[in-house]
Formats: structure tokens, sequence, C-alpha cells
């Protein structure tokens, strides 16, 4: 495509020794961030239903990306070219329901087949775990851990298994709150393994837990607001107010 091309030589051309100071001094190691960052930014843009934005939220994300195969070729290690030769073979090796005779009952079955093929072109010594970023959030982390499992055939057969597990690891929790000298790292271990469950059974469900606690976040936030407007219109401040009378301005602002 002339335009992707042409995109690609504006991107080298910012960081030759004429182009852009600013470009120039990038290094992969400062343009994660921003590719993060514009991530996030297409996620909104999603969620949020805005389309105008979500097309230009790509392109700076493409702007990212170009730019660090850009660096790689600039050390002679691989050029975009090569980057997508090589997707575009793995996404024809990996979709052999349709690009080959590969037979499948459903998404179930496509997954499992994309492990399997994946755990093939990797050593035999690599575990499916080390296919999980570190950089991850936390909740993402545990989500991508979880689902690698249930591709290899790991995982609960129901969303109710994972619900009692959480019961589970909450009674270990009180037990070690219930010790006349409570372990931290212990305790930090225990409620460790609640978020793990919690994660388990929201992606039992279909559920994001990335996002279902964002909405939580974003709901609490709400509700204080309104409890910060409700105190200002009185003219008091936090501290002139107990907890019960914090809790009943609290159960008004649900309302």
């Amino acid at each position: 495509m002339e335009e992707f091309k042409k995109f690609v030589e504006i991107v080298k051309k910012l960081r030759k020794p004429d182009g852009c100071p600013w470009d120039i001094k990038q290094t992969p190691a400062s343009i994660c961030p921003h590719l993060i960052e514009e991530s996030y930014e297409i996620v909104d843009a999603v969620q949020n239903k805005d389309t105008a934005n979500l097309k230009e939220e790509i392109g700076d994300t493409l702007i990212s990306l170009v730019m660090l195969a850009n660096m790689a070729e600039e050390k002679g290690h691989f050029n975009i070219q090569e980057v997508l030769n090589e997707v575009t073979e793995k996404l024809v090796r990996r979709h052999p329901h349709v690009f080959a005779d590969t037979k499948v009952a459903g998404v179930k079955d496509v997954l499992k087949n994309w492990e399997q093929i994946k755990k093939q072109e990797k050593e035999a010594h690599v575990s499916a775990m080390d296919s999980v970023p570190k950089s991850l959030p936390a909740l993402m982390q545990a989500q991508n851990i979880q689902k690698k499992a249930a591709r290899l055939g790991f995982d609960w057969d129901n969303a109710e298994a994972p619900l009692d597990k959480i019961a589970e690891e909450i009674q270990e929790t009180k037990h070690e709150l219930a010790q006349k000298i409570q372990n931290k790292d212990k305790l930090s271990e225990e409620i460790g393994d609640i978020f793990f469950s919690v994660v388990n059974f929201a992606r039992k469900l279909d559920l994001d837990s990335e996002e279902i606690l964002k909405k939580a976040n974003k709901k609490f936030s709400n509700r204080f607001k309104k409890i910060e407007s409700e105190i200002n219109k009185q003219g008091k401040n936090f501290q002139d107010y107990n907890l019960a009378e914090l809790e009943e301005l609290w159960q008004k602002a649900k309302k």
C-alpha cells in the first residue's frame, strides 16, 4: 500500500540527522510509555464509541510501532517489511481452519489449536506462562495467565467452582487474621489468592477484571464526589463528621 510506504518514509525522515530533534533522541525504552498511553487511549475511544478519535489514536499508535521497527532497522536487527512478513506467516500458520483443512467446532477449538501450534513453534522447554508479559497490570496479567492455562485444558467446569474458591480463600485469610502473631507475608499471599480467584470467577463469566475494577473505581469516585459536594454545601469539613454520619451521606449518594 502506497500510503503505508509513505508513512514509513516520513517516520524514517524524522530520525535522520536533519530530522526532528525530539524524534532523534528517542530510544525503544523511551517510546514504550507513549505506546502504552496510546493503547489505553484506543481503549477509551472504543468504550466511548468515539469513531473519529479511534481513527486518530490508531494512527498515533502506528507512529510508535513504526518508530520501534525503524530503530531496530538502524541497529541492523530487522525492518518493518520483515515484521509484516513474519506476522502474516504466523496468522496463516495459526489459522489452519481457515487456510488449511483443519476442522473446528467453535472458538474453544480455535484457541486450543492456537496454543498447541504456538507451543510447537517454541522450544520444548518453554512454558505457556513465559508468553505472558511481566509488565502487564496485575489484573490483566492474572487473567492472561488463567486464559493460557484454560486453553490447555486446565480450567474449572463452571463459574460456581471459582466462586467457591473465593469463599475458601477468604476463610484462609480470616484464619491468618485470627493468629496472635500475624504473618504479613502469609496474609499478603492469602489476599493475593483472593484477588486471583476473583479474576478467575470474572473470566468464567466472560468479564474483564480490569474493566470491572475501573467501573467500580469510577462508581466509588462519583459517589465520593457527591459526599464532598454535600459537605461543602453545609460549610463543613470531613473531620466534622463521625463515621456513622459519613455512612449516612454515602447511602444518600448511592440513591
